[in-house]
């Protein structure tokens, strides 16, 4: 298994950065945010189901970005938002809208229900470390809300 791809989404995320204008040491980090995802998603790769490597991907990703968030005092969705780039499905969209337009109606359900799958894993992941780390912290405060 090559892990090379780590690199090019490392680098990948930081091309990302410049649209977000996220300049100096945070695209070093948003982007590494993006390199940790890939390689959560590799390291995954015998599972043999993309959708399961998206999800715990997206979760590494997600908890990446809240301690990054805390640790520069910044907020969690720039290093989010970054970090999830490499796993975008856009090749399953491209191929779903296709299928769709030349009228091949089995293909189009069956890539737009696995693309559909692949972006409900990223946002599962996401939502579910959020809303840890906001109980966590609404626990640490005594229950009281910020």
């Amino acid at each position: 298994m090559s892990y090379i791809g780590c690199v090019w989404s490392f680098f990948a995320c930081a091309s990302f950065c410049f649209v977000f204008h996220i300049r100096g040491k945070m695209m070093f980090w948003t982007s590494a945010g993006g390199a940790l995802g890939w390689f959560v998603f590799l390291l995954l790769s015998p599972v043999g189901n993309d959708i399961v490597q998206c999800f715990f991907a997206s979760m590494a990703t997600a908890a990446y970005s809240e301690v990054m968030a805390r640790v520069f005092k910044k907020p969690a969705t720039p290093f989010q938002v970054i970090a999830l780039i490499p796993m975008v499905p856009g090749g399953g969209i491209f191929y779903t809208m296709e299928y769709c337009v030349i009228g091949n109606s089995g293909k189009f359900l069956e890539t737009g229900l696995h693309t559909l799958g692949i972006a409900g894993a990223l946002a599962m992941g996401v939502l579910l470390v959020s809303t840890f780390v906001r109980m966590a912290g609404m626990a640490a405060a005594g229950g009281e809300r910020k």
